[in-house]
């Protein structure tokens, strides 16, 4: 995903573009002790769940702190298995899903869509692997998500 680079091309629901998706998703998140084999053990305890994380971000809070978010947790086992590792759905953080074809500008064209509406991105997080692109965004108020979901699915639409 290019952020900054040669102008996109409209994105529209036509042709590949129709590969697009756009979806609400529950992020968690939780403290963790920073020192070797903490993240393994909460990253273990959601496998043996069955979880299939497709979102894992963990950061330093301090020298004894991380933070670690992750999505998606589906059925009870899985969270259960959060709960258990200190995880809860993350307050304050309403996030959406946005896949699809990577190409230059997609990053420029998905904040500034969002950003035409009034609408401010509390956070962004985004990787590509080959011709596929997945961008998770965050934002203060539920509210704020569904107005973003909306405003991206009509920029698509066309």
């Amino acid at each position: 995903m290019s952020i900054v680079g040669r102008p996109f091309a409209p994105v529209t629901g036509r042709g590949d573009d129709m590969a697009f998706t756009v979806t609400r998703i529950d992020v968690y998140a939780g403290d963790i002790l920073n020192k070797p084999g903490t993240l393994a053990r909460v990253l273990e305890a959601l496998s043996n769940a069955g979880a299939n994380l497709e979102f894992v971000i963990a950061r330093r809070i301090t020298g004894n702190t991380s933070r670690v978010f992750v999505a998606p947790l589906k059925g009870k086992a899985e969270l259960k298995a959060a709960a258990d590792v200190g995880l809860t759905r993350a307050s304050g953080m309403h996030a959406l899903r946005f896949e699809g074809p990577d190409r230059p500008g997609l990053g420029a064209w998905v904040t500034r869509s969002i950003a035409s509406a009034g609408l401010n991105i509390r956070g962004l997080s985004t990787a590509c692997l080959k011709k596929r692109c997945v961008c998770y965004l965050g934002f203060e108020t539920e509210a704020e998500a569904v107005a973003a979901q909306k405003k991206l699915k009509a920029a698509l639409a066309g």
